[in-house]
């Protein structure tokens, strides 16, 4: 008899603490038709060798809450699950050896505060009381975590299991999955050696045998495999002698992690240099069960030598243990948790590099998902749609070295990290560069974020401060203000909705008013919950015929949104054009004067308004030109064939040296806007604040019969904790808040921002947040805390820099 069920609702691939995690949680919603399918034994993958440490530290917010929410449950998961486990609480302490690191605590701490996470920063002195056989040198303080922990990973994921059979669940352990099939009603036919099991829904839980998965898929996962080594001591007589556990000791500045493991020592360094992957050649054993790598300890040579100086407990005892195992990364080091790019019921919950303590956070988030299509938190920078075709191989193995060797590093603001670069050019891109361009990648495509001049430090060390990069930006600022700007923004993600009735499906989708036939309007999108899910520029050039841009990072995530809701059999076509354009866009009260040298096409305002589209020739290529301005100065984006991007930009820059043209990068544009208030997607714009708390009122058409989450957006428009999106002016620093910097009102938490900068052409040091309600007023005095320091914020009534849009208005 078949120990398989011919069908399930969902099957989870993978029997690992993130796989265990998802059966429960969905058992827990009442899911009984799910089952669990593991190759080998449970935990017998990277869960089996993983330290178990189960930090809330996090710089990344929905990483803080889904590790949160872990470490959280795992203190009652015994008792739920009816299965004991070892789950020891014992505080952390984090070493900080210079000042950013103790504004990176400060920052983190306040980021806590928000969820209740109860961190301290700590001086030296605190912290050697907390760990008495602490050595203090060099250090200018810490960070105090008392809920910080670790957990037997085996026991872990044995009560997610017990927990998840007891209430229905289905697990098969050595049954591996050789193939899958996506049926044409998008449920899948999951194949093993002992049948087939016909799946509603499947999620790709398989930790670093995932790709082999995602292969039978049809997808190329952005995921490679690191070798990761600890060492534990033998046992330590002044260990065995304490009454509690010493607690966690972090020191991120020296890049190791020290841990008392039953009464000897655990130390697990990560390499600044000669950090290892593993089976990049194709060449992963099928079967990689309970294994591990030859043990290399001369890469780590060091680090134990200053683990030692600050810790010399550590130099008493000798190493009776050294695990070197894989753990799989993403180019960034942040999971790949939510839809499969470009498939329909499928999901990915995989690449946990901290997988242990974040496996019961990701169990609640693919849960809801799974049930209620929408996470509770925007879990966006988990998202794996967020890696799109420039994932090569070569691209994931130098961005996972990368992150794998800065694992500790600050988290700064600004900084344009180098690895896997470039991967998507513009045909500018050497125009510009010689020019002096400096470059950032977006989505992939390389973009000049500003222009340096000669003398200027282009690899200056990131910081929270403004960089040598802020005066430069402020000059280009008021080259657009004064004259004309003109920015290379190459790579937006495009697609073109056509056919007999694209009108009336795309005004379904949207919340707001379409365009009229030869104009350009922004839309958006709500998620099913009445969330900000999507911003798109619809420009329409006839009654059904739109094209619908929006940001180089949104391609596959929009993407899926719209093929996924087109309707079936009809007459609609969408089609990707984001590598067939190339965008420039041009910006300054003698952008119209420069325009007129290159095109014969009719500029005055009655023939080309505001918010208009004309097909204009420019030299010889054919150029889509939209009449709209994200730095509110007079403007045109224009959108021109990839292959006639140098010429183009070789006329625009003749025809206007004489009239000033310069060029700007992405940090001056991003000035510009925040002056004009325009909001950013993802930072500015979330699932979790909805159009109307975003102020994108006038984008919201309540009497519309209906459009996706209405009904949901108008239910929580009518909730006492609404927000809304405001625009503060910051005195007393001149440092740009980042993300998520506190917002208080007489000391209570009333808010957090959500992008920040300096107004180059109003003078102002300026900030975006979401506010409650009640204190959202323009002109009230709040206060934000930029890296733990209080600075005084007055709230905005309307845009600070032309706020009647003349200068757009032209």
């Amino acid at each position: 008899m078949s120990r398989l069920p011919s069908h399930a609702r969902v099957v989870i691939i993978g029997g690992g603490a993130v796989g265990c995690s998802i059966l429960w949680h969905l058992a827990q919603r009442g899911w009984k038709d799910v089952l669990l399918l593991e190759k080998s034994e449970l935990t017998a993958g990277s869960t089996w060798h993983a330290a178990g440490n189960c930090p809330n530290f996090a710089g990344n917010w929905g990483v803080m809450r889904m590790q949160r929410y872990s470490t959280q449950l795992y203190k009652t998961l015994g008792v739920q699950a009816d299965y004991p486990i070892n789950y020891h609480v014992t505080g952390s302490v984090r070493l900080a050896q210079t000042q950013a690191r103790l504004d990176e605590f400060r920052h983190v701490a306040n980021l806590g505060r928000y969820y209740g996470i109860p961190f301290e920063v700590a001086t030296p002195g605190d912290l050697q009381a907390r760990y008495p056989c602490l050595e203090t040198h060099g250090l200018t303080g810490g960070l105090w975590d008392p809920d910080d922990g670790d957990i037997d990973p085996a026991q872990l994921s044995q009560a997610f299991a017990s927990g998840a059979r007891a209430l229905g669940a289905t697990l098969v352990r050595a049954c591996p999955v050789t193939g899958l099939t996506q049926k044409a009603d998008s449920t899948w036919t999951v194949r093993t050696h002992e049948g087939d099991v016909q799946a509603d829904i499947i999620v790709n839980a398989a930790g670093y045998y995932a790709p082999a998965i995602g292969a039978m898929m049809g997808r190329d996962m952005p995921s490679i495999v690191m070798e990761h080594q600890y060492m534990i001591t033998a046992e330590i007589p002044e260990l065995a002698a304490r009454a509690q556990k010493l607690p966690l000791l972090r020191d991120p500045d020296d890049s190791y992690y020290l841990r008392q493991e039953r009464n000897g020592l655990l130390l697990g360094p990560y390499e600044h240099r000669l950090a290892r992957t593993r089976w990049t050649a194709g060449d992963m054993p099928e079967d990689f069960s309970f294994q591990l790598f030859p043990d290399d300890l001369e890469r780590l040579e060091s680090y134990i030598e200053k683990a030692c100086a600050r810790v010399p407990l550590l130099a008493t005892a000798g190493i009776i243990k050294v695990i070197n195992g894989p753990i799989p990364y993403a180019p960034d080091g942040l999971p790949l948790l939510g839809p499969a790019p470009g498939l329909r019921n499928a999901f990915e919950a995989c690449a946990f590099t901290f997988g242990i303590v974040q496996a019961g956070g990701a169990g609640k988030i693919m849960a809801d998902y799974i049930v209620e299509g929408e996470p509770e938190w925007d879990m966006w920078g988990l998202d794996p749609r967020r890696y799109t075709d420039f994932a090569t191989r070569s691209y994931c193995e130098a961005k996972a070295i990368e992150t794998y060797e800065s694992e500790y590093a600050i988290g700064f603001p600004v900084e344009e990290k180098p690895a896997g670069r470039p991967a998507k050019t513009s045909p500018l891109y050497d125009r510009l560069k010689a020019q002096g361009a400096v470059f950032g990648a977006r989505g992939g495509w390389e973009r000049a974020v500003w222009y340096a001049r000669d003398g200027d430090d282009r690899d200056a060390a990131p910081g929270y401060a403004r960089g040598p990069w802020f005066a430069r930006a402020g000059q280009e600022c008021r080259a657009v203000q004064e004259a004309c700007g003109i920015l290379d923004l190459t790579g937006f993600s495009r697609f073109e909705l056509k056919g007999a009735g694209a009108a009336a499906w795309l005004d379904g989708m949207v919340t707001g008013r379409l365009p009229k036939v030869g104009k350009v309007a922004l839309v958006y999108f709500c998620s099913p919950k009445g969330g900000t899910l999507m911003e798109m520029t619809a420009t329409r050039f006839a009654q059904d015929h739109f094209w619908l841009i929006t940001a180089a990072v949104a391609q596959w995530h929009d993407r899926d949104w719209l093929e996924q809701h087109l309707p079936t059999g009809g007459s609609l076509t969408l089609t990707d054009l984001t590598t067939q354009f190339g965008t420039l866009v041009l910006a300054g009260p003698r952008s119209r004067e420069l325009m007129a040298q290159v095109t014969r096409a009719p500029l005055d305002t009655p023939a080309f308004p505001w918010l208009a589209v004309r097909t204009i020739d420019i030299g010889m290529a054919r150029v889509v030109a939209l009449r709209v301005s994200y730095v509110g100065e007079l403007g045109y984006e224009l959108h021109v064939p990839m292959h006639n991007m140098v010429p183009v930009h070789v006329a625009l820059v003749q025809a206007g040296a004489p009239l000033g043209l310069k060029p700007f990068g992405m940090y001056a544009m991003d000035s510009l806007r925040l002056e004009k208030s325009y909001l950013g997607w993802k930072g500015d714009i979330t699932t979790e604040f909805t159009p109307l708390e975003a102020g994108l009122d006038r984008f919201v058409a309540l009497d519309k019969p209906d459009f996706i989450g209405k009904a949901a957006l108008m239910a929580r428009h009518n909730q006492p904790t609404r927000h809304k999106l405001m625009t503060m002016t910051l005195e007393g620093t001149d440092i740009d808040a980042p993300y998520g910097s506190l917002i208080l009102q007489a000391g209570e938490i009333v808010g957090f921002t959500t992008s920040a900068g300096y107004g180059h052409r109003t003078g102002k040091t300026i900030a975006l947040g979401y506010v409650r309600e009640a204190f959202a007023v323009a002109g009230a005095q709040l206060d934000v805390v930029i890296l733990g320091v209080m600075c005084k914020a007055t709230l905005v009534a309307g845009q600070l820099y032309d706020g009647g849009n003349a200068k757009l208005r032209g």
